[in-house]
């Protein structure tokens, strides 16, 4: 494996054009040695990028508005959020960031323009602006899209508080976007809500606007600290304000093969969750962590890396799973009015 680099700023990593003509076929063929782990994890991406190439990544039936949460910090909530959406635009899909974050973390990894008075979510929960005004095209990746956040929406909980059905200001403008993109011929596939590591208003708001819940969960000790609570309170939404919203989706994240406890914790998530857990795990990951300081998801920035192809892994789960659930009713839409 290429020594790691830091590349100049607004540059992809090093690997990025190196792996370009990079031949996994070719190189499968050669009589390998996988007897120590740098050498098995060089042919695991060369099986995993070929495996890539070959598939198809299905459009679902109807846009997935998914809010990707965890009211643990620190889990990778925000770069799962930025890399499955890069994953499923590379892959051909029509994808939009709703950053509902006031940190404003993935606004900064996808490269738009995020500084105060920029147009923002905060402008559409607040004062009723329609998405597609605030909505920016990603610079690094075609088909994908992000409604950035600005340092104005930490206000945005008290500024709601007195307002008319503000439970569900996101969900009413993201239902309207959806439906003007339809009638152009343009309806987004896939919608990422990301929101802040707590249950305020602004978590709320994007909770009603989903259907579903997409949970990155640490492999680590402690993972599961919080999970119960926060699936209380999606219960609590699914009652009162969304009976559409499910946990659809865990994504297992900064794991580390080489420990006893990422397995352990993988062994007791899948327990719980054997149908929502993703057969793919992200890896712990130094490019994962610098992508972000560049402006960039980790598959712009290091497209070779095994973080990148584990990440076009899982979004290539997401879709096969989108494709194959069932259309909406009419009813169903109904409900959501």
């Amino acid at each position: 494996m290429a020594p790691e680099s830091t590349p100049p700023d607004g540059a992809p990593g090093p690997l990025a054009d190196a792996n370009d003509d990079f031949d996994p076929t070719a190189f499968l063929e050669e009589d390998l040695d996988e007897s120590t782990p740098l050498a098995a994890e060089l042919v695991a991406n060369a099986r995993r990028r070929l495996a890539l190439e070959r598939s198809e990544f299905p459009p679902p039936a109807a846009t997935r508005i998914i809010t990707v949460a965890n009211q643990k910090g620190g889990v990778g909530k925000t770069t799962s959020t930025v890399n499955l959406a890069g994953a499923l635009a590379m892959a051909g899909l029509n994808v939009l960031v709703v950053d509902n974050d006031p940190q404003g973390n993935a606004s900064t990894a996808l490269g738009v323009e995020h500084q105060s008075g920029t147009p923002s979510v905060y402008d559409v929960l607040i004062d009723g602006v329609a998405l597609e005004e605030v909505i920016q095209p990603s610079g690094s990746i075609d088909g994908l899209k992000v409604a950035p956040a600005t340092i104005d929406l930490s206000g945005a909980e008290i500024e709601l508080v007195p307002l008319v059905a503000r439970e569900n200001r996101l969900r009413k403008a993201i239902d309207t976007y959806v439906k003007r993109e339809a009638a152009k011929g343009t309806r987004p596939d896939y919608i990422f809500i990301d929101c802040p590591p707590s249950l305020g208003l602004l978590t709320v708001n994007a909770f009603v606007a989903a259907r579903e819940v997409l949970i990155p969960i640490q492999t680590e000790y402690y993972a599961l600290e919080g999970l119960s609570q926060l699936l209380r309170n999606i219960e609590l939404i699914r009652g009162h304000l969304n009976p559409q919203l499910h946990v659809s989706t865990i994504l297992l994240t900064m794991f580390d093969q080489r420990t006893k406890l990422s397995h352990q914790v993988e062994e007791e998530v899948r327990a719980h969750f054997p149908e929502q857990t993703l057969q793919t795990w992200i890896p712990r990951s130094v490019r994962i962590s610098e992508a972000p300081s560049y402006g960039q998801t980790v598959l712009t920035y290091d497209a070779g890396s095994t973080g990148a192809l584990a990440y076009r892994a899982a979004g290539h789960e997401v879709a096969v799973r989108g494709a194959a659930q069932v259309t909406p009713s009419p009813q169903g839409a109904e409900a959501r009015q």
